[in-house]
């Protein structure tokens, strides 16, 4: 099964610059849940926590895309060092801030500024794969190779965070993040052999955003409800492990859902499929809806484990194809732009899945939070539903 990633892993720069891309992403599974241990302990309020985690998934949500056009127009390293050097240092400044109990209004600020500045480097890795490689059954492994990578992430980061934020202190489950950000960034972007080469051209400004398209709207409003339910899922479990006496298995319990994910991840990537990639992508979103409904039924923190476990193998196949389907739905010269709305979309969703989660958590427990995650599978399922023409849209030049 592992013949097909070794031979991807044997081109020149590509095992550095995927290594670095692993670093450099682990703030996409800690600071959901690290800023939610802090400022859940420090202030006492999950809504402000899951409040403060929605800015700075909104800020990157909405200022990535923005990023990924000029990463596309004049390159990774040239955009991105000075991004990703105030993205680290208004992260430091929040992670401070919340330990000493300082006013709101500065969590918020911080948390704006870091998210808008972080950039997506799961997108750039993604580009410098469409770079390396020219056949599409090898890309295909490599996108299955990233989102399986993408759930080691999230299956050492939330336990990292969990045990530091409440073995340690409450701000220790974000600095490790933002020492990954800074050396893994770092390391990746000092790696300009592999850099996929600056278009420098204006096309993009005058055609305006991409995600004007049919497809990329529909893949968007996906995305951005399948996200919803990883944000509510997020804050519901860390609520519903602390309602079962044992808050710092919420951790475990979400690294467990993420390693469904990646067993599954790996052995999509192994094999090559014929079917067309809408109709995986469907059926994906549909098993995915199915599983995450039964959240809200379980009683203790094994049955929710079990649950998460076999609902896992859903997520990585989903994303895999999603991503399979944004290198067909746009240009490649704005490939980076792509995948970056994906990613984006996710986040808006995961900010609104964390903010109303934690709303409803405050006012009627942990497993209102789950009502959250089973309305968000609900739409997910009907919006991939409608949208399966759009989907089938070739790329536009």
């Amino acid at each position: 099964m592992f013949r097909t990633y070794r031979e991807i892993l044997a081109k020149p720069g590509t095992l550095a610059f995927s290594a670095a891309g692993v670093i450099a992403r682990l703030p996409m599974s800690m600071l959901g849940i690290g800023i939610v241990l802090l400022i859940s302990a420090v202030y006492g309020s999950y809504g402000l926590a899951g409040r403060v985690s929605a800015v700075h998934v909104i800020a990157w949500s909405i200022c990535a895309p923005q990023i990924a056009r000029l990463v596309d127009r004049h390159g990774q390293a040239r955009v991105m060092r000075p991004m990703l050097g105030v993205a680290v240092s208004s992260l430091a400044v929040l992670i401070v801030a919340a330990s000493l109990h300082s006013p709101t209004w500065i969590l918020y600020v911080t948390a704006a500024l870091s998210g808008a500045t972080f950039g997506s480097i799961g997108a750039m890795v993604r580009a410098r794969w469409t770079h390396a490689l020219d056949d599409p059954r090898q890309l295909h492994t490599a996108f299955s190779l990233e989102s399986a990578l993408d759930e080691v992430v999230f299956v050492v980061g939330p336990v990292a965070a969990t045990l530091l934020a409440t073995s340690v202190a409450p701000g220790a489950g974000l600095v490790v993040p933002l020492l990954g950000a800074l050396l893994g960034g770092y390391w990746f972007l000092a790696q300009r052999r592999t850099e996929p080469p600056p278009s420098d051209r204006a096309d993009g400004a005058r055609q305006g955003s991409i995600i004007r398209s049919a497809g990329m709207l529909a893949l968007a409003a996906i995305f951005a409800a399948i996200g919803v339910i990883f944000g509510a899922t997020d804050v519901s479990t860390v609520a519903f492990a602390e309602e079962q006496g044992s808050k710092a298995l919420a951790g475990p319990i979400l690294a467990v859902f993420a390693t469904g994910s990646l067993i599954a991840g790996l052995l999509y990537g192994a094999r090559h499929f014929t079917s067309p990639l809408w109709r995986r992508f469907l059926i994906g979103v549909l098993l995915l809806g199915a599983g995450v409904s039964f959240f809200v039924l379980v009683g203790t923190l094994w049955q929710l484990g079990l649950v998460m476990f076999v609902t896992g193998f859903a997520i990585a196949p989903t994303l895999i194809t999603a991503n399979g389907l944004i290198q067909h739905l746009v240009p490649p010269t704005r490939l980076t732009e792509g995948l970056t709305w994906g990613g984006t979309a996710l986040g808006v969703g995961v900010s609104i899945g964390a903010s109303v989660g934690g709303n409803m958590i405050d006012a009627a427990g942990a497993r209102a939070g789950y009502l959250v995650v089973v309305a968000a599978a609900g739409a997910a399922v009907v919006l991939a539903l409608a949208s399966v023409r759009a989907l089938r849209e070739p790329a536009t030049a």
